[in-house]
């Protein structure tokens, strides 16, 4: 009897405790991809506060340190190709993230798909940091 007192705490204590999830550490958290790719180079910050991401920034840059989504003219081109431009689409990204707290679920963009397969890895990197609190820069291994 006693032992199946104890497993019932056990239970009970994982279930309100969270045993199976590992909260994520206040703090700022950063992945990049290991390459760059048409000359650029995508990465995810996210802000952590109370095992909660309250902000995150995914863009790309250039050898420079130069942001995709401020180039009007990649954006012009893009936007005639494919119907969405680095601005529009790295927000939507970043929103969903914010809402879903998971890579799970996330949409992809008509337009962005590239962008949004890194987007995943990306955010699963940045999760994983935040769960051991480490800052360190992750590098997100490109697909070649």
């Amino acid at each position: 009897m006693k032992k199946i007192i104890c497993m019932g705490l056990i239970c009970v204590m994982c279930l309100l405790g969270g045993c199976s999830s590992q909260k994520m550490k206040d703090g700022f958290y950063t992945a990049e991809m290991s390459d760059f790719s048409h000359g650029w180079k995508e990465y995810l910050c996210i802000m952590v506060k109370n095992d909660t991401i309250v902000y995150a920034e995914f863009n790309a840059k250039d050898e420079s340190g130069y942001i995709k989504a401020w180039d009007n003219a990649y954006m012009e081109r893009m936007s005639s190709v494919s119907g969405t431009y680095p601005n529009e689409y790295t927000r939507a990204y970043v929103a969903q993230l914010i809402e879903k707290q998971t890579s799970g679920g996330i949409d992809g963009v008509s337009g962005a798909s590239s962008s949004g397969g890194n987007f995943l890895k990306l955010t699963d990197a940045v999760i994983e940091q935040a769960k051991k609190g480490d800052s360190c820069i992750t590098i997100v291994q490109s697909e070649e």
